[in-house]
């Protein structure tokens, strides 16, 4: 008994150290899992609200389910040739047709009210800190920094041939879409050619990026990291290669980025920059 209460003490003490060490660590990159059934985490104060809609509605028509369910087994028990050889003549029952119409009524108020704050919530940048233009391209995104000079990057998919170790086929691209952790990024997403949907899961961040329009959405990271995303309005022949990385890093490095950037403007590679950038802030914060 006191060696098994000894292993458990051990591993529960061991489980607890690792919680912390996640907790102490900026997380890291933010991909699809094989046979995932859930939702990608939540990085972002949209996604958190998402995830807690998608719950709310899964409670609702959970309960639905069962509940017809039962109706339905208990009528077939019930009400079966057996115990009912003479069938019931009843036509209309007041009760029952004001219940099945007030109560669906109810649930669908009870979803609408939260989905058309979330829709609000979602819609405008509340107080931005800085804006971003992403412009899609067939097959590639265009990111526009103009609080910041007006600094602009193409960012493109990694090619088979080309992926160094670690990297993720179908995800990484040569220049990131860099953000400064924990501010609020105000996105104005429009397209050069076709429709396009920027999309990245784990913020919670989804618009259509549309010619000749111009759409609103905001991104803010809560902690530093790598988070991917795709286009997911098919847009051509390669449409799958068009990938998203959102790269946030701590203000200090964000600002030491721009700043190599701007000297990148000729067009070098961006990505390495951000690199040097971190070196020279000293930071250990950026991750793949």
């Amino acid at each position: 008994m006191q060696l098994t209460k000894r292993r458990f003490a051990v591993l529960f003490f061991s489980l607890m150290s690792s919680l912390a060490g996640l907790a102490a660590h900026p997380v890291l990159a933010q991909v699809p899992k094989p046979w995932e059934m859930d939702m990608q985490p939540a990085f972002s104060p949209m996604k958190k609200e998402i995830i807690q809609l998608h719950n709310l509605v899964l409670v609702l028509i959970t309960l639905i389910t069962l509940f017809v369910a039962a109706l339905l087994i208990w009528v077939c028990v019930r009400y079966n040739e057996k115990r009912n050889p003479v069938p019931s003549q009843t036509s209309h029952h007041t009760g029952l047709e004001i219940a099945w119409t007030v109560l669906p009524v109810l649930i669908l108020v009870v979803m609408a009210i939260p989905s058309f704050r979330l829709i609000y919530y979602l819609d405008r940048t509340p107080n931005p800190d800085m804006t971003i233009k992403v412009t899609g391209h067939q097959w590639y995104w265009e990111y526009s920094y103009p609080d910041n000079g007006n600094v602009d990057i193409e960012s493109r998919i990694i090619a088979d041939e080309d992926l160094k170790p670690g990297q993720l086929r179908l995800l990484d691209v040569d220049n990131q879409l860099v953000i400064p952790v924990g501010k609020k990024i105000r996105v104005l997403t429009n397209s050069a050619d076709v429709i396009h949907s920027f999309f990245i899961p784990s913020l919670g961040a989804q618009r259509y990026a549309i010619p000749g329009r111009t759409i609103e959405l905001w991104l803010e990271a809560d902690k530093p990291g790598v988070y991917y995303g795709e286009c997911n309005q098919i847009c051509g022949q390669n449409h799958s290669r068009m990938p998203i990385a959102v790269h946030a890093v701590p203000e200090a490095e964000f600002n030491a980025w721009i700043e190599q950037a701007k000297k990148a403007a000729s067009g070098g590679p961006v990505q390495s920059n951000l690199l040097a950038a971190a070196e020279q802030t000293g930071s250990k914060d950026i991750q793949r």
